[in-house]
């Protein structure tokens, strides 16, 4: 009995977590530029980071059709969630680039939080939608790829599905966050 009501509140945060996931993000963007302490340095670092993520991001959008067919061409040949890998990444980048403990706290907690629930529910989704998922989830890791030697993961990409997901909004989200970056080191240096 307390099995069932674990993993009722579980999927019940998990719900939660994908709801609030977007909000929490725009709070978290303003606790960010408030605690950032960046330099040109790890501006560039961060940059090259979260650039890399954007990357992964962009690649995996123009592969994936949601809902309609298991995935696992391109990125997702490499690991089960690279929408969730590249935003760990551009985590990671935006991390290295504000210099500040509380921000990197604050990033992990984000993850373990609010993106292993969601990453839990929407593969126990999967799971339920498409029979050959196990297989797939036997065979290619969560997150971490067996290789940093990517292959094949251009190939098949759609920009049609890239501009039907919208993934252009994390470039551009990045992309206002660098430029806030710039403001406060040309003209709030510490």
């Amino acid at each position: 009995m307390a099995e069932d009501q674990t993993g009722g509140s579980s999927l019940k945060w998990s719900r939660i977590a994908g709801r609030i996931r977007v909000p929490l993000g725009f709070a978290f963007g303003a606790f960010y530029l408030w605690r950032a302490r960046p330099t040109w340095t790890y501006f560039i670092v961060g940059t090259v980071m979260a650039g890399l993520g954007i990357l992964i991001r962009t690649l995996a959008s123009g592969h994936v059709q949601k809902n309609l067919v298991l995935t696992t061409t391109g990125p997702y040949s490499h690991v089960r969630n690279p929408l969730y890998l590249g935003s760990i990444i551009i985590g990671i980048g935006f991390t290295i680039a504000a210099r500040d403990w509380w921000v990197a706290i604050a990033v992990i907690l984000l993850f373990v939080v609010i993106y292993l629930p969601v990453i839990r529910s929407e593969e126990a989704f999967l799971r339920s939608q498409f029979r050959d998922y196990d297989a797939y989830a036997r065979r290619v890791p969560s997150l971490l790829p067996h290789t940093l030697l990517f292959r094949h993961i251009t190939a098949g990409f759609s920009r049609k599905l890239y501009l039907r997901h919208r993934e252009y909004n994390s470039l551009l989200g990045a992309a206002a966050m660098l430029v806030a970056l710039v403001v406060k080191i040309l003209w709030f240096p510490r």
